[in-house]
């Protein structure tokens, strides 16, 4: 039984969270007294929860297809389908069926986001200020596809609730920690220094996982398995390794990336295709998708046509793999965990995944529930109790 998240923020290795720099705008409430709604914005999409000062979840919903056919979900009136043009259209249909519910925006005492990308610069959370935005900014040539959608839910609520407090959680953060071997591209100094090495992602999953599991295993391998998935190395409650690297492109293979591909096959990708082509390949029409024609894993491990067996054990083949060298880097294994939609639900996944690391002898298995949007909603709690 994994016992329930902590209330207070996890220590990030980073460092304690920075102060924000430049002015920023005056609170609705006073720090922690009201509730926080916490945002997930991705390109065409809005995942939104809304928690008590004490980590209770009061709300929850989403948008999906955001500027073409929207659907609306919330965890009381199940889906329907809405207008939603924009993010600021999709949020303001979260914020009035949470005013519907008795949660009225006035009421809220911040607002918190995951960012998937903060550089070198973000190792714990942040409050959001001019600074940190235009750094969120900089940083969209490390996660094109991310960041301008982590911004479009920040500027959306900036332009319906000006006054509200914003805090930021980075995924890249809990890697910060990660040492300079396991970070640096061989590259010439000219392109390190143009940010490009690895950084690592799915941070808050991971600083879940160490929150939940009492006593924490000091060689923790920790798999999150999703559409996106990525594992990482966890020596003595801090990442040492992970799959990801400079984009969460990376590492294992996932619903529709394709993980690990040779540099040379990505240029000549970009030969064939153009650069926008490949990229789009890599990131939207790879992975499981390619492999058997759907990034869903339930149907996948319904099936049992060749193409979905071999994309199912390519899954769990390159996770081992993977797998071994995260374990390396710890230098042993004391336990594995597992995250996320497909770690969580899919125990066929899990059952060969583990077969194919029996190598390296029994240890004990976890299976936590993914809770980053109540991590976040803490951190931002934590931001706000010391003064920021």
């Amino acid at each position: 039984m994994i016992p329930p998240m902590a209330s207070s923020l996890p220590k990030y290795p980073g460092g304690e969270p920075r102060r924000g720099e430049g002015a920023a705008p005056p609170p609705h409430r006073a720090a922690g007294a009201g509730p926080i709604l916490v945002l997930n914005a991705g390109s065409s999409s809005l995942k939104a929860e809304i928690f008590t000062p004490g980590l209770e979840s009061r709300f929850a919903a989403r948008v999906l297809e955001i500027g073409g056919t929207a659907t609306f979900r919330t965890d009381r009136l199940g889906e329907q389908r809405a207008a939603a043009p924009d993010h600021d259209a999709a949020l303001a249909l979260v914020l009035d069926a949470a005013a519907a519910a008795g949660i009225a925006l006035a009421g809220l005492s911040a607002a918190a986001h995951r960012v998937v990308h903060g550089g070198a610069e973000f190792a714990a959370p942040a409050r959001i200020t001019p600074r940190v935005l235009a750094a969120i900014e900089s940083f969209i040539p490390l996660a094109p596809l991310h960041n301008p959608a982590n911004l479009a839910g920040i500027r959306a609520m900036t332009r319906l609730a000006p006054a509200l407090r914003q805090y930021a959680s980075f995924d890249t953060a809990f890697h910060a920690t990660n040492p300079d071997l396991a970070t640096t591209y061989a590259l010439p100094p000219a392109e390190r220094a143009r940010g490009i090495r690895r950084y690592g992602f799915h941070g808050q999953s991971y600083a879940g996982i160490v929150g939940a599991l009492a006593p924490l295993p000091r060689r923790l391998l920790a798999f999150h398995l999703g559409n996106g998935a990525s594992l990482a190395a966890i020596l003595d409650g801090r990442s040492v390794a992970t799959s990801m690297g400079y984009s969460p492109l990376d590492g294992l293979v996932m619903g529709t990336r394709s993980g690990a591909i040779d540099g040379m096959a990505v240029l000549r990708l970009a030969e064939i295709h153009g650069i926008a082509g490949a990229a789009r390949l890599l990131n939207h029409d790879s992975g499981l998708r390619a492999l058997a024609g759907t990034n869903d894993m339930r149907a996948l491990l319904a099936r049992s046509d060749p193409e979905a067996r071999f994309a199912v054990e390519h899954f769990c083949y390159w996770a081992a793999r993977q797998a071994g060298s995260a374990i390396a880097a710890m230098g042993g294994l004391d336990a594995i965990a597992f995250t996320g939609g497909i770690g969580e639900h899919a125990a066929p996944v899990r059952a060969r995944i583990l077969e194919l690391l029996a190598w390296a002898g029994p240890v004990p298995v976890h299976v936590v529930p993914a809770e980053e949007e109540r991590l976040i909603a803490a951190e931002a709690l934590a931001l706000m109790r010391a003064g920021q």
